[in-house]
């Protein structure tokens, strides 16, 4: 079954047709609400609000865990997570859309594995490439099906938040390689490589990074949000044609 998380700016599906409602407890505490079991075009899936549905959990406070364990437990085998970002690259300019391939972590004191505490043995995944390239793929050819322009690519740097980066600090994420920066990547995509989850993100450009174009001076953040809901009307068009072309 297709999982999909929303970020910023994303807590529904419009065209969800709604089955079920169904709060979870984990061994890990409690998921960022209730999952939403339901039908897009006779297709079955379930949606999961990263930030809750009244987003109220900043994104330190997530429960990364709780959410990944979840979904699968409630029998998700694949996820795509929508992800707000600012854009560092110059190709990534506010209202674009972009279907990163790696990501750096830069978060601290988030929990972020399920292979802990005395009874677990260490344990490793490989992580070369973090995000499932046939989930990746699936995205691109939605997109190209939707006529929706996506950037192939990336590389998303994962700050601690809640607070927006300072100039400089986005002058070395690029230096380090990043191309758009977000606050919730990381631990999410690499728990779901710990549960087998075939994870992929398809990120929102919400406004250039600190710095950058027209927040060379400040972020407007008031503006940020007409931006988020253009694009949130991409990305569920983009949804739905995977969602055609997708099995249960």
């Amino acid at each position: 079954m297709l999982a999909i998380i929303g970020g910023t700016g994303f807590t529904k599906l419009t065209d969800l047709e709604i089955v079920r409602r169904q709060v979870v407890r984990t061994p890990y505490g409690e998921p960022s609400g209730a999952l939403i079991f339901g039908k897009m075009l006779n297709h079955e899936l379930v949606f999961l609000a990263r930030h809750g549905y009244g987003h109220h959990l900043a994104p330190h406070e997530v429960n990364y865990r709780a959410n990944i364990w979840a979904l699968k437990n409630a029998g998700a085998d694949r996820v795509i997570a929508v992800n707000s970002v600012g854009g560092i690259d110059s190709a990534l300019p506010p209202g674009a859309l972009a279907i990163p391939e790696q990501i750096i972590d830069y978060t601290w004191g988030r929990k972020s594995t399920f292979f802990e505490g005395a009874e677990q043995p260490v344990t490793h995944i490989d992580f070369t490439y973090p995000y499932d390239e046939g989930m990746r793929q699936r995205l691109i050819d939605a997109a190209a099906q939707a006529n929706e322009a996506v950037v192939i690519g990336g590389v998303y740097a994962c700050t601690q938040g809640p607070r927006l980066e300072t100039a400089a600090e986005i002058n070395r994420l690029e230096k380090d390689g990043a191309t758009m920066v977000g606050m919730t990547g990381m631990p999410e995509v690499a728990l779901a490589r710990e549960m087998g989850l075939k994870y992929a993100v398809l990120a929102v450009v919400a406004n250039y990074a600190a710095g950058r174009g027209t927040s060379s001076v400040a972020i407007k953040l008031e503006e940020t949000y007409d931006v988020l809901d253009a694009g949130i009307n991409k990305v569920h068009k983009i949804l739905e044609k995977v969602v055609m072309a997708d099995g249960n």
